[in-house]
């Protein structure tokens, strides 16, 4: 959510992706702050009530977008060809890229080329009206779920590789309050809806579990 960030003018890594104002998920990003202004995550991230999961997992993830979008923006400097020669997340996770249609076969890359590759796919994703309808009463897709789970996973990786390769620069912009409770916020919401497989999520487990037993 916005607000995590203050007022300040962050360089976001892509255009931001904007709800249209006077919509209903405008309606719904506006609930979801409102209760994520009040501090409790868990209750954030449940479906409200009379509320369609597949808008409101379309509202959520075009916001993780956005936040994963400032929060990468800002480390931009950090991740270069030359610090991040691989896409990782620690020494035991390597990802590569492909995404189906362009790139069948996972090629290797370095990593600000695997984050562009990625978010540019999902804010095509985003973008594509018979995927994510902005408009009232244009229903959502029987395959919108598979879709949301994929994009979020990816997603995760990002948040995977700034933890494991850029934590000291998130330190040194005194980022890592906005970090953490983006990622929480993530979390929580994931695992509310079941949207990431555990074995995905098995880069950050120990962050996690510290982030989330925090607030059993």
């Amino acid at each position: 959510m916005s607000f995590l960030f203050g007022n300040r003018s962050s360089k976001t890594f892509k255009p931001k992706k904007n709800i249209p104002e006077g919509s209903h998920q405008y309606e719904l990003l506006k609930h979801a702050e409102a209760t994520l202004g009040s501090g409790n995550l868990r209750m954030a991230v449940m479906l409200p009530e009379g509320e369609d999961l597949n808008e409101w997992v379309a509202v959520n993830t075009v916001d993780f977008f956005n936040q994963i979008n400032m929060l990468y923006g800002t480390i931009t400097d950090f991740c270069s060809e030359d610090s991040c020669p691989v896409m990782s997340a620690g020494p035991k996770y390597e990802y590569h890229w492909a995404d189906g249609t362009n790139i069948k076969k996972p090629i290797k890359c370095s990593a600000p080329k695997f984050i562009d590759y990625l978010m540019t796919w999902v804010q095509d994703q985003l973008d594509d009206e018979t995927l994510f309808p902005s408009k009232i009463g244009v229903p959502f897709p029987k395959n919108f779920m598979s879709v949301a789970k994929t994009i979020l996973k990816r997603l995760f990786r990002v948040y995977a590789h700034i933890y494991h390769q850029h934590f000291d620069a998130v330190m040194q912009l005194q980022e890592e309050a906005h970090l953490n409770t983006s990622f929480k916020h993530f979390i929580f919401f994931v695992q509310e809806f079941n949207l990431i497989d555990r074995k995905e999520l098995a880069p950050l487990q120990e962050l996690i579990e510290r982030l989330t037993t925090k607030d059993r």
